[in-house]
């Protein structure tokens, strides 16, 4: 996670919870509203008892950054929603498939853009997790990026997951003429599914942040796919309730299904310097594979603190390490996690 804009600033010194830090931080949270972020400042052996305050009072630590021998720590003041309605750890499995970009989205959670590092996920690894998911209890996978039609092989990606199960794939749109097109014409119509991320009913908001004629090349790229006869997904990031509203009311006029549509709210990690702070025990998991392991949750594939494990394979193996990470946060989790929509 990049440094986050916090409201207020606690600096511990030498004092834990034993000797008067707590009355600081409950003071300092008292001119709050939920959401906000605090910076408390203090040495390491802080961690511990702050992390069960956290859980036992409904906030939450969002972010943990080393200063020399001391700490930063970030607390978000407020809980979110609660478990209900939450998908069956490990039934759906995301694949980052690879992490550079055509396009550098200043609110992207992984920071992808044309100048990252590919950091692909092995065609070989994709084939093994095609083997593995299905005995493995995944019911569909979503392949994400970056952008993973940059990729020279994504044809054998997609053709490989989709006859393995159901596939779905984030994409911003853009490359899906030309030579990608033909690619198209060699999927599983029934099979697979293409999440496009348009962010706006007209382009000024979505180019601000995806770049200047992403919107019109977008809207290009879902007619493609649908003239390809594939169904399509829209996918929408958006930084307050006004958008939110302006995007519902266009699909209401478009006539697109609720159920093809995914409204999202900006989430303060990688690029982003404004939306929802997200902690890992703030939410649901949803398997993640990336090049360098598991992780919690797709919104946090590259921060150390949605990292489970390093080890992949076999594949049901690091899904149970998920469950078994989850099964802790719940038995200690006083805030309850969420549902953060990716797809």
């Amino acid at each position: 996670m990049g440094s986050l804009r916090y409201r207020v600033e606690v600096r511990a010194g030498d004092r834990d919870f034993s000797t008067g830090l707590l009355n600081d931080l409950l003071e300092a949270l008292q001119g709050l509203t939920d959401g906000d972020l605090l910076s408390l400042h203090g040495p390491a052996r802080l961690g511990p008892d702050l992390d069960r305050w956290a859980r036992f009072t409904g906030n939450a630590i969002v972010e943990v950054m080393p200063e020399g021998e001391t700490r930063r720590f970030l607390v978000r003041k407020g809980a979110l929603r609660s478990y209900d309605q939450a998908p069956v750890v490990g039934s759906r499995l995301w694949l980052y498939t690879n992490f550079d970009c055509n396009l550098a989205c200043d609110y992207c959670c992984v920071r992808s853009s044309p100048r990252a590092e590919p950091r692909a996920l092995p065609l070989e690894d994709v084939q093994r997790v095609a083997a593995e998911a299905p005995g493995a209890g995944v019911r569909e996978l979503l392949l994400t990026g970056g952008e993973p039609f940059l990729r020279s092989d994504i044809d054998q990606v997609l053709q490989v997951c989709a006859r393995a199960l159901p596939t779905t794939v984030l994409t911003n749109g853009l490359l899906f003429a030309g030579k990608r097109r033909l690619t198209l014409r060699t999927l599983p119509r029934d099979r697979v599914v293409f999440q496009i991320s348009l962010d706006s009913p007209t382009p000024a908001l979505h180019d601000r942040h995806r770049g200047e004629g992403s919107w019109e090349r977008a809207r290009a790229g879902i007619a493609i796919a649908r003239e390809e006869g594939f169904r399509v997904r829209l996918a929408s990031t958006v930084a307050d309730a006004e958008a939110e509203g302006d995007f519902q009311a266009f699909i209401e006029r478009e006539g697109i299904p609720e159920e093809d549509c995914v409204l999202r709210r900006v989430a303060l990690r990688g690029f982003a310097e404004e939306g929802v702070a997200l902690s890992r025990s703030d939410l649901v998991p949803e398997v993640t594979l990336t090049r360098e392991g598991v992780y919690w949750h797709p919104v946090g594939a590259t921060d150390p603190d949605f990292f489970v494990s390093a080890q992949r394979f076999p594949l049901a193996e690091a899904i149970e390490a998920v469950k078994l990470a989850f099964a802790e946060e719940r038995r200690f989790a006083t805030s309850l996690a969420s549902v953060f929509r990716c797809a």
